[in-house]
């Protein structure tokens, strides 16, 4: 198992995530994170997408995460964009896709620093 840090650019931790409509079946963090830690997961044959010129890697599981904040107690609610996690996941090379590389699958994930979204109007409701 190894540790990454990284601010959440998606994320469904309470819920299966749903992609075009149809439930996916897995909790996911996509985490934007370091280059240096983008290096560290190419070199194990992990794909790592760039948007915007910022590296970023998808992490999934088929059971729900334990989620955790700083003092280790656990965290209530969603991980919401801007927050700051780290991520306890396995790089399994023995499962390796041709085309999709190496999966990255979460194991726990602590919540750093928590991103509040603040209501701009009537539509947030």
């Amino acid at each position: 198992m190894a540790v990454l840090q990284g601010k959440v650019v998606f994320g469904s931790v309470l819920k299966t995530d749903v992609y075009n409509g149809q439930d996916t079946g897995k909790y996911m963090l996509t985490l934007a994170i370091d280059p240096s830690d983008a290096s560290t997961l190419t070199d194990a044959g992990v794909i790592v997408k760039e948007y915007e010129g910022t590296p970023q890697r998808k992490f999934s599981s088929k059971f729900p995460v334990v989620v955790i904040d700083i003092e280790g107690e656990p965290h209530v609610g969603d991980v919401p964009y801007g927050s700051i996690v780290r991520v306890l996941y396995s790089a399994p090379t023995d499962k390796a896709h041709p085309v999709h590389g190496t999966p990255t699958y979460m194991a726990k994930v602590r919540v750093i620093e928590l991103a509040v979204r603040e209501m701009e109007g009537e539509e947030d409701l």
